[in-house]
């Protein structure tokens, strides 16, 4: 324990000692024979407590020496704060234990804290919920489009990485500043087609004026792997990062410099309004990323290499001496009205179904909040995790897509848990299908295609075995005497027990058309029709 750790622990001690006596602090200095102002500082470890002193004190309180001291080492944080440690939002704030000790020597300050943090939490839950709440009926209100007469409405849930996405797609992620400056940096360096890490260090350095610095984490367990410091103008990297993703990071770091030195962000914005404050900067690192794509893999030469390997990804990844998940990116941005490669959507997700990429260069929708169709390539591939996964899908609107979808593992220490594993996904037009390495033949592509949605909440299936939610584009319908495969799709008007059992036994049906003089099938049908799109229509 450091001396200033020491002082707080002694004066937290002794204040505790004061408060369980209620001896008022004016009282305990005149019988200590201290002024009230240096036995507060001494309260707040702020001063060194004479050992003198200390002893005077602790006969004055009554208190053994031998315990008190052992118990110097202890550190004891007020329970309230001590449960804050743990929060999430506290250790973004960097707040240690030593701040939150001395914290405790104000007891109403700390409970005050702990009070108004707990509220804070609280009330952020509560906004969360109304807004996912709000969300769903402005969805619900306005599905239809245009075509209901209906405005679109705002979206609650529209984060900056949303309006990230859709500036992406409005520029077709494609960026020719930034083409035309990797490519110019390529050739005054003479760059090869595979660049290594030691190369970048060296343009870092000369072209740049920068040094790259290889430091552990720090020992908090930072997961920091690049942190670039205009000011020192240094680049400290992790030594934990192999060559590939140390690549990318230096070209990223090199896109950073390239942007502010030439004002590029200013250039690609063209003063657009973002309408939250956080867009600007998340688009600067995506263009950044964007840069290291281009200066890796350049436009050119990639394209052409694309064309001649029948977009293989794998082989690509070979040739460019890149990742798997950096040639996926950079084939969405081929969209040179020159140079076009085939649209694609692309998608990253983790075992649990979480998506935490997204981009969709075919109009492919997806879901706010990250979630997706289970029947997805991009989800399905860890069933095989060694093999690529493909399959064509169509949407509810006909609509039909080729998905591939490859799993890329990264164990640290070799545990899989510890590190990472994601799913990449990539999608085009079914008809495109014929231009890829990894096409699949196919003759009846609606009996090949698997059937797929956007989301649960959002998709039109009536009947999918897999349904995880019922969907908020039809009103949810059960029966208890019928069983479908799977309970979140809704029972249709035909489907129901009673119907069945009038199918059944037709002579009662015939009784009730002898009785009434007339044949009700027609009003039944139309009851039935009704019915049915009152319930969500048709299966």
């Amino acid at each position: 324990m450091n001396d200033n750790a020491l002082n707080a622990n002694v004066g937290l001690k002794l204040r505790g000692l004061r408060l369980a006596r209620n001896i008022k602090q004016a009282d305990a200095a005149k019988d200590l024979g201290v002024s009230p102002a240096y036995l507060n500082l001494i309260e707040k470890g702020k001063r060194v407590m004479p050992f003198p002193l200390l002893w005077k004190a602790l006969r004055y309180f009554d208190q053994d020496p031998e315990q008190f001291m052992s118990t110097l080492g202890e550190g004891r944080v007020d329970e309230a704060l001590a449960k804050l440690l743990d929060e999430p939002l506290l250790k973004s704030l960097d707040i240690d234990p030593e701040s939150l000790q001395s914290l405790s020597a104000e007891p109403k300050l700390a409970g005050t804290v702990a009070a108004l943090f707990n509220l804070y939490k609280n009330t952020r839950t509560q906004l969360e919920n109304v807004l996912a709440q709000l969300n769903v009926e402005e969805r619900t209100r306005t599905q239809g489009g245009p075509g209901n007469g209906t405005s679109p409405g705002v979206r609650f849930d529209y984060s900056p990485f949303d309006e990230v996405s859709d500036f992406l797609e409005k520029h077709r992620n494609y960026f020719p500043e930034l083409e035309e400056q990797a490519d110019a940096l390529r050739r005054d360096v003479r760059l090869e087609r595979q660049i290594t890490s030691g190369q970048l260090i060296r343009l870092l350095e000369e072209r740049f004026g920068y040094r790259v610095l290889f430091d552990d984490p720090s020992p908090s367990g930072s997961s920091v792997v690049r942190r670039l410091d205009p000011e020192e103008r240094t680049l400290t990297l992790s030594p934990f990062l192999t060559e590939q993703p140390l690549k990318f990071q230096i070209a990223a770091s090199i896109g950073l410099l390239v942007m502010d030195r030439e004002k590029l962000l200013e250039r690609v914005l063209d003063a657009g309004r973002m309408r939250h404050g956080e867009t600007q900067r998340l688009i600067k690192v995506n263009l950044a990323n964007y840069f290291a794509g281009a200066l890796m893999l350049p436009y050119g030469d990639f394209f052409k290499e694309v064309q001649r390997t029948r977009y293989d990804v794998e082989l690509l990844s070979s040739i460019f001496g890149s990742t798997y998940e950096t040639v996926a990116h950079r084939l969405c941005n081929l969209s040179d009205p020159k140079r076009p490669g085939l649209p694609f959507h692309f998608l990253r997700a983790d075992i649990a179904g979480n998506i935490s990429k997204r981009y969709s260069g075919t109009g492919i929708r997806f879901a706010s909040g990250g979630g997706s169709c289970a029947k997805w390539a991009v989800h399905l591939a860890f069933l095989n995790p060694s093999q690529l996964t493909r399959q064509y899908s169509i949407m509810p609107d006909g609509t039909a897509y080729f998905c591939f979808a490859k799993v890329q593992l990264q164990p640290i220490e070799g545990s899989i848990v510890k590190g990472t594993a994601y799913s990449i996904g990539l999608g085009t037009h079914a008809e495109n299908a014929k231009y890829l390495a990894y096409g699949l033949p196919t003759t009846d592509l609606r009996k090949d295609a698997i059937p797929s949605g956007i989301s649960c909440r959002f998709c039109e299936r009536t009947d999918c075995n897999q349904r995880a939610a019922a969907s908020y584009r039809f009103a949810f319908a059960f029966d208890e005497y019928t069983k479908k495969d799977c309970f979140f799709s809704p029972i249709l008007v035909h489907e129901k027990a009673d119907k069945v059992e009038k199918d059944r036994h037709p002579s009662a049906h015939s009784l009730a058309v002898a009785a009434n003089g007339t044949d009700g099938s027609e009003k039944d049908d139309s009851l039935d029709k009704t019915s049915r799109r009152r319930k969500g229509g048709d299966a």
